[in-house]
């Protein structure tokens, strides 16, 4: 399985001929070249995980694609599109088989921005019992290895600590680094090498991915 890191929060995978991207949004450049995409799997409603624009690229390109997310990124596509997206409908606890994958979802809820900001939808992805991506969440899966955290480096909706706390609750055996747009050069530095020393701890290895980048797990 190939793992191709887009800028922000956005995954391209691919095992064999079929392609799963996760949260293309608005902080990621035009996913153009997308080819070979049997689905979309969008974590939650937020823009810098999808667009409607995102969307209609890689279906003119894929339209037999599936769409896939939770409740509330339903709701926001309709409200956004007017039903112009069909959207699969998952929850905490669903499998769906699509294509070359088996995607296993987990959590329920965004991670608390701020106690005046409503909590909304959130799902974690774990895709063919390889990579886990817990979307805007700390969740851990319970039970369950995780071989490859893609971990969130930078939001506002976390703090350093709370990254190092979940690297090293989960302790994969491979990591990288995900949504960090709002970072900068001097801070992406820092949130790697945290990132790193939390994963090594624990016998693991951390690769410092950078947009367009890919790994071969």
């Amino acid at each position: 399985m190939k793992v191709t890191k887009r800028e922000h929060s956005c995954l391209v995978i691919q095992q064999a001929s079929d392609v799963l991207i996760i949260d293309p949004g608005s902080f990621t450049t035009p996913l153009g070249d997308a080819r070979g995409v049997v689905a979309i799997v969008i974590t939650h409603e937020h823009p810098d995980h999808w667009t409607p624009e995102q969307l209609r690229r890689i279906l003119d390109m894929n339209p037999d694609a599936r769409i896939i997310g939770p409740a509330g990124v339903v709701a926001a596509a309709e409200a956004a599109a007017a039903g112009e997206f069909g959207i699969t409908t998952v929850a905490p606890g669903d499998t769906l088989e699509v294509g070359a994958f088996t995607l296993r979802f987990f959590g329920g809820t965004h991670a608390e921005i701020h106690r005046s900001i409503p909590l909304i939808d959130n799902v974690g992805v774990m895709v063919n019992d390889e990579l886990y991506y817990a979307g805007d969440s700390f969740f851990i899966p319970e039970g369950v290895s995780v071989p490859t955290l893609a971990v969130p480096a930078g939001a506002p909706w976390l703090k350093i600590s709370e990254v190092i706390d979940y690297v090293d609750a989960v302790k994969p055996k491979r990591s990288f680094p995900m949504h960090e747009m709002v970072l900068s050069v001097a801070g992406k530095t820092m949130a790697n090498q945290r990132i790193q020393a939390a994963t090594e701890q624990n016998g693991g290895e951390f690769y410092p991915i950078e947009p367009g980048q890919s790994l071969d797990l």
